[in-house]
Order: structure tokens, then sequence, then C-alpha cells
């Protein structure tokens, strides 16, 4: 999310050296990845609005702009979270729970903006990743089109997805469409994947219903390694256990990324995931 005025070469840029780190926190031996190795799978620039001017920035959202079903409810998520994770965020009301209204979108993006995890987010970022989450989950065109960027990266010789946020949504989806594939690890961090009705339900494939509970669909063959690394003060991963919707097979794991969160950075420098990477590597 809020990738749309970068690039893969500037991604890159930010993400290798972190990559790097995770590999050398994890005892990799050196040279086991070169930068020429690492592709990154970019789709930002689909929900840049046309004929936007780089220093235009983004559009000037405000709470008005918070559609109803969706985006509401998706954002008092956030709000639940940040609430139970962060002691300054005083939680909403019983009548504020699915923000039904415009006071209450406002109380929302105002509680938010004093959590330690949006602190450094601008209201209206917060605003615009809402609608990039709601049109890729809900319009197929949109779907299609940002999925396909991912899938062409992913050739015979990929081993290893790792995957950030949306991406990881993205990337789970990408991999389920190429039956067949080669990858051996996927890498989930900072994943809103687990979060039933909003994400969880709308997956393509759909999630098949086992002794009572839905399952998502695996993402490869019996081979590939699933890790998925939550922050404990990462709200986007609300949900850190995907276990109970994917199976048992994923490898779920909880760090410590302080302040900031979600940073994709964050999870990438970390022992555990340049271990998973290494592994897929090997």
């Amino acid at each position: 999310m809020g990738q749309q005025v970068q690039g893969e070469d500037r991604l890159r840029s930010v993400w290798w050296p972190a990559l790097s780190d995770g590999l050398r926190r994890a005892g990799a031996p050196e040279g086991l990845l070169a930068e020429p190795d690492v592709a990154i799978g970019f789709y930002g620039d689909l929900f840049r609005p046309p004929g936007q001017l780089l220093a235009a920035g983004d559009p000037p959202y405000t709470a008005r702009d918070v559609d109803g079903g969706f985006e509401q409810e998706l954002l008092a998520a956030w709000w639940r979270e940040a609430a139970q994770r962060d002691p300054e965020v005083a939680p909403p009301d019983a009548d504020d729970t699915l923000v039904a209204t415009p006071r209450s979108v406002q109380a929302a993006l105002r509680a938010l903006s004093g959590s330690r995890f949006f602190a450094d987010v601008a209201l209206r970022l917060v605003v615009a990743d809402l609608k990039q989450v709601r049109a890729y989950l809900t319009d197929e065109p949109t779907r299609e089109r940002v999925r396909a960027r991912v899938m062409a990266r992913i050739g015979p010789d990929t081993r290893v997805v790792v995957a950030h946020s949306l991406g990881s949504v993205v990337a789970y989806e990408a991999l389920c469409a190429l039956p067949g594939h080669g990858v051996r690890a996927l890498v989930t961090i900072g994943s809103p994947l687990g979060i039933r009705n909003l994400v969880f339900d709308r997956l393509r494939p759909d999630p098949v219903w086992t002794c009572g509970k839905p399952l998502g669909e695996w993402p490869g063959g019996d081979a590939l390694t699933w890790t998925n690394l939550a922050g404990t003060g990462d709200v986007v991963a609300l949900v850190k256990d995907l276990r109970p919707v994917f199976g048992t097979r994923v490898r779920s794991a909880l760090l410590s990324n302080g302040t900031h969160a979600h940073d994709a950075t964050s999870y990438l420098t970390d022992e555990l995931c340049g271990r998973a990477i290494a592994e897929g590597l090997a």
C-alpha cells in the first residue's frame, strides 16, 4: 500500500540492503543472493490517478472520502487493533464499532493519528490505503491487472517470494493461479491475509469449508514452505497467526519491530525472515 509514486528500481534499492542484512543475521553464506537475482513485482502505478504529476503527491483525501461498507469496516478494524496495542489510543465506543457515520469516521482517523503506528502517516494517506485495499479486493479489473504484474515476475527460476502488506494478498493469489510453479518458499510479512470477512473471505480461489470452518488453498505443492511474520504492533497484520485459516503447515512468528511495526525493512532485517529466505535458496 502507498507505493504508487515509487517504482521497481527504487523499491529494490530499499529492499536489497534489508534483505542482505536479514540473511547475514541468519548466518547465510556470503553470496547466497546477489542483487541481480532480486526482481520487484511492482503495481503501485496502477493506483495512481491518471495524469497526476509526481510532485502533486497523493489526493487530498479527508474523512468525508472514506466510503461506506468495506472502507469504513477496515478502518474500524484498524482502530480496534490500534487500541489493543497502544494504551494511548482510546478504543471505539459501541456505537462506533462499524464506523457508520461521518462523525465516527473522523473519530477513528483522529484516534489513529495519535497512535504510535500511524504517528508519522498523514491521514490522507490512511484514506488512500483504505481505497487501495478496497479496489484490489472488490474491483475485478484492478485485481487482474495487479496480479498479472506479480505473476509476470514469477518465472521458472523463481525460488523465493517475499511479500509485504497488500502485496502478500496479491502474491498468495498469484501463486495459487500458477499451478506447478517452482517457488520453494513464500515469506509473508505484515500480512492482512487472516482478516475474515474483509480479506480472507474475498480471496481467489475461494476458501473451502472443511469440518465446519473455512480453509484457504495452499499456494503451491508439498515442497513449498510458507513463513508468515507479524509485528506485535502491526495494525495491518491484525491477525497474527495464519494457521487457523490456512492450515498448520504455515510457520507463523511474532516480531518486535518497534515503532515502525509495519515497515517492510523492519521485517526484512530480522533473523527469522533471513532464515526463511535462505532456506528457500539453499
